[in-house]
């Protein structure tokens, strides 16, 4: 087990990865039966329909236990690990183009798709997928009213888009029912967007599901997606007393990303020599670092990702290297090990709060023979983005009202 993890008071310099846990995951994950337990949703209020006040639970699933079976195409670990990287890096590129429209004020409508085709294609497109909603099937950058309907688009950087109509439905969740809620009943979907039954948007902008909610607050925890576990989704919940805050900070070029106020990175207990500009939102809209549970890897400029690179290799320096792996430059050959120790990496924010990482959130395996690398990646944009395989067996709560963003470990 991650033995110093658990531990309270002052982070420990050094922490251990249970190599021999993380690989009998790896090695089990393609054999995973999919959930179909049916979804109970928690009351909270007992009436039948939902206020957009009260709170909302909604169960939250690895991509790997809710996939039909007969759509696993991989062969073992390693073709998976690709398959992920390369949605990753579609996923990367999608926000990096979104936002360098945004701070260009470059008109959407000029980037409209070409050969549309209704796509049949299965291929879920995300690592985590809610499940428990129910229902049907002046906001929008790109729309058009025709024939009495609103037609909407949206499309990506990478080539991804969605066109369909906009609706409003009432969305059922257990048994609770939220009325007048917009959906995109997506007819034309390619990229990011095929395969999956819906979107859930947590974004920032009017259209996502917090926003039309009115909620004040959400929160989230990724459990690892190797596993079948379940965690939740929830609205209008407060974060705890021994939340680790950093303040959420918005961009005003954009206003779907949530910005963390982040100051620093430290490496086995050593803060990193890096300025704090590297980490801020400047007034023209570019810099600073998203949240996004959509992205796996977390991207760091090339300045703090050599650095943290740097030092991370330095306090590993006694454990064989191997090569490279798709984005990934600093790979071990743990197959000999049951367990090993790591420096410690830690989220530095202000008033000198500090959230260490879980060695099993940044020395992940690549395959099921035992290569683990460090799961950190360089981005040439100024944009910085904290993934989910940092955020995994985390609570992230946002709470709106407040501008905080809130961190509980081990509370999935």
């Amino acid at each position: 087990m991650d033995g110093v993890e658990g531990k309270k008071g002052a982070p420990s310099s050094t922490t251990f990865l249970d190599v021999a846990s993380s690989l009998r995951q790896a090695r089990n994950v393609l054999s995973l039966q999919p959930t179909t337990a049916p979804f109970n949703q928690r009351e909270e209020d007992g009436e039948e329909t939902q206020q957009r006040t009260s709170s909302i639970v909604l169960q939250l699933h690895p991509r790997a236990s809710i996939g039909k079976p007969k759509h696993r195409q991989h062969s073992d670990y390693r073709s998976l690990t690709l398959a992920r990287l390369a949605r990753d890096t579609a996923r990367v590129k999608s926000l990096v183009s979104r936002l360098d429209l945004a701070v260009n004020r470059i008109s959407k409508t000029d980037l409209k798709p070409v050969d549309l085709k209704i796509e049949k294609q299965q291929q879920y497109k995300y690592e985590y997928g809610v499940q428990g909603i129910q229902g049907p099937c002046r906001s929008l950058d790109v729309s058009e009213c025709h024939n009495g309907t609103c037609l909407y688009e949206v499309s990506y950087g990478d080539g991804s888009y969605t066109i369909g109509d906009l609706v409003t439905e009432t969305v059922t969740i257990g048994s609770a029912k939220i009325d007048n809620v917009a959906i995109g009943c997506g007819h034309n979907n390619e990229g990011l967007f095929i395969g999956a039954a819906g979107l859930l948007g947590l974004g920032g902008g009017s259209l996502s599901f917090p926003s039309q909610l009115n909620a004040t607050s959400f929160s989230y925890c990724l459990v690892d997606r190797d596993s079948d576990s379940v965690s939740t989704l929830e609205f209008e919940r407060s974060l705890p007393p021994n939340a680790v805050t950093a303040p959420l900070l918005r961009n005003p070029q954009i206003d779907t990303f949530l910005y963390i106020g982040m100051t620093g990175l430290s490496i086995g207990g050593d803060l990193l020599p890096l300025s704090e500009s590297l980490f801020r939102l400047d007034g023209s809209g570019n810099g600073g670092i998203i949240v996004d549970s959509g992205t796996a890897v977390t991207r760091l400029q090339t300045d703090v990702y050599n650095s943290l690179r740097d030092a991370f290799a330095k306090g590993m320096r006694d454990l064989p290297r191997t090569g490279g792996f798709a984005l990934f430059d600093t790979c071990y050959d743990l197959s000999t090990k049951s367990s090993v120790e790591v420096p410690t990496v830690s989220f530095h924010f202000g008033e000198g709060k500090e959230l260490p990482l879980p060695a099993k959130n940044y020395m992940i395996p690549i395959d099921s023979n035992g290569t683990f690398c460090l799961a950190f990646a360089p981005t040439s944009s100024t944009l910085s983005i904290i993934g989910n395989v940092q955020q995994q067996g985390t609570r992230v709560g946002f709470d709106l009202a407040s501008s905080v963003i809130g961190f509980v470990p081990y509370k999935c």
